[in-house]
């Protein structure tokens, strides 16, 4: 077994009503890769995300997770909270913010899994408990701050940019200290300037946080600039795998998704 494995997929399947959804998925994603997953509306893509990520459980195959001290996890048979508090983080394709709560208070959120207090210090106000109130605090400030939008972390959610919403949702991932994020179409109706600068903070994120990172997408400028390897799914089954150089020229690929127009401009 590879040292550096971090999700692993064997053979999941899974039916709905008596259609198979998504059919013997398999895939290794190792730690420090950025990984796309890419294919037609209705392929399974999201489905995909949603087994990995414990809001499916599969009908059939197993899902195993390697968290940051290297401890094999049987995914396929956690909750989605279990699997965020191990180091498995998501975004989605519709935005899923707290629109009614606050910039900061969307953070603060996600940071509870990590708190070190218990239900006494919360009740009696301890020296523990403000502690941790400050750390909570600063650790949102910071993240906030690299994003560039901690001047409205107390506005609403609902009243920020779409582009800015889309930001937010990732720093909420990200507040759950991910090993491996799971990005559902990040760049979903953003401009190309937009889209540009996702590609930047992609990177950016990959990098200054050590995470490993999973996403679907339909933009091919991102998935082409950004991805290492490409993984290509068809009505739920994987058609090509590969480098994305190589996928882009792959004939299957061509005819069942990019055309030859999309080749020629990615």
């Amino acid at each position: 077994m590879n040292a550096n494995l971090i999700l692993q997929a064997n053979n999941i399947s899974i039916v709905f009503g008596g259609l198979k959804a998504v059919s013997n998925f398999s895939c290794e994603v190792y730690k420090g890769e950025l990984v796309g997953l890419i294919g037609p509306n209705g392929a399974g893509k999201t489905t995909v995300f949603n087994m990995l990520s414990g809001i499916y459980t599969p009908t059939e195959g197993d899902i195993f997770f390697w968290d940051k001290k290297g401890r094999i996890h049987q995914a396929g048979k956690k909750q989605p909270s279990q699997l965020n508090k191990l180091g498995v983080a998501r975004t989605f394709q519709n935005i899923r913010l707290f629109n009614n709560m606050t910039v900061e208070d969307n953070v603060r959120v996600a940071l509870h899994a990590h708190r070190r207090v218990n239900p006494l210090d919360v009740l009696f106000r301890t020296p523990k408990f403000f502690r941790d109130e400050i750390m909570m605090c600063d650790k949102t400030e910071q993240l906030l701050s690299i994003f560039k939008i901690d001047s409205k972390k107390h506005e609403l959610a609902k009243n920020l940019p779409y582009g800015e919403q889309r930001k937010l949702e990732i720093v909420r991932a990200l507040a759950a200290r991910p090993s491996l994020l799971l990005l559902d179409e990040p760049a979903a109706g953003m401009n190309p300037q937009e889209t540009d600068e996702l590609m930047k903070l992609i990177a950016f994120i990959r990098k200054e946080f050590d995470v490993t990172i999973l996403l679907i997408e339909h933009d091919m400028h991102l998935v082409m600039g950004i991805c290492e390897r490409l993984i290509v799914l068809d009505y739920g089954k994987i058609i090509a795998e590969g480098k994305p150089e190589d996928v882009r020229k792959n004939p299957v690929v061509i005819k069942a998704y990019l055309g030859e127009e999309a080749v020629r401009d990615a």
